[in-house]
């Protein structure tokens, strides 16, 4: 089983979820979008594989906004394309902060500004405790998703729909894949003046998401255990 995992910039690994999807039998292909010596000028030349042959596509998250063209570069019409035909083929997608934006965006929803920032921890008031656990779920961003016609609100807290189903398609605001080493990047690029910014207290971040490891390793299995046995695959094809 072949799974395609679309990678913006060169820190935001698939990780916790790239390794349940391992554990599962697939095959990894990542692609990286930016490379390391572009990151601040994003706008690069890239081209899509085509969604036709794989069995799951994962779209990660990324530090721009799916909506702001200029900032994010020209390639995020590639990958709208791509989002969009895997869905009309039915190749199970999963979308990841960034990725849930671009889903969004491509099944004909949309990204705006969320009200608040979201830097931390957090649980969210879900419908399906199986499919999307309440958490505590690493969040890291500054947008939210109007959902697309005839998408499903799976989870939400006060400041944005916090998972959405779209048929075999499934989108989370949360970050379900991150590790510690992730969050130590964040920091070391712009993370930490993001916090300030907003009063959170970055080596208490650190320390916090190194105590919730073990959980967000159990909380990422049964997500993608989820999505994977009744999103992607209800009838036990895979």
């Amino acid at each position: 089983m072949r799974a395609l995992i679309v990678q913006h910039d060169h820190f935001t690994e698939p990780g916790l979820v790239g390794a349940r999807l391992t554990e599962r039998g697939y095959d990894l292909t990542t692609v990286t979008v930016v490379p390391e010596h572009q990151h601040r000028t994003p706008d690069v030349p890239f081209t899509f594989p085509d969604a036709d042959g794989w069995d799951l596509v994962v779209s990660l998250g990324a530090p721009w906004s799916v909506y702001d063209a200029t900032a994010v570069g020209t390639w995020i019409g590639g990958e709208l394309a791509l989002l969009r035909k895997a869905h009309h083929l039915g190749v199970p997608v999963l979308g990841v902060c960034f990725g849930a934006q671009a889903l969004a965006t491509a099944l004909g929803g949309s990204v705006e500004a969320a009200p608040r920032p979201e830097i931390g921890w957090v649980e969210v008031d879900t419908d399906d405790p199986s499919l999307v656990p309440s958490g505590p779920w690493m969040q890291w961003h500054y947008d939210r998703c109007v959902l697309p016609p005839g998408a499903v609100e799976l989870a939400r807290n006060a400041t944005c729909a916090q998972a959405f189903r779209a048929g075999r398609a499934l989108g989370v605001q949360f970050h379900p894949e991150i590790t510690t080493a992730v969050i130590r990047a964040y920091l070391d690029l712009d993370g930490r003046k993001q916090c300030a910014q907003h009063g959170v207290d970055p080596d208490e971040l650190l320390a916090h998401s190194r105590a919730m490891e073990a959980t967000a390793r159990e909380n990422a299995r049964r997500l993608v255990d989820g999505f994977l046995d009744r999103v992607a695959y209800p009838a036990g094809g895979r």
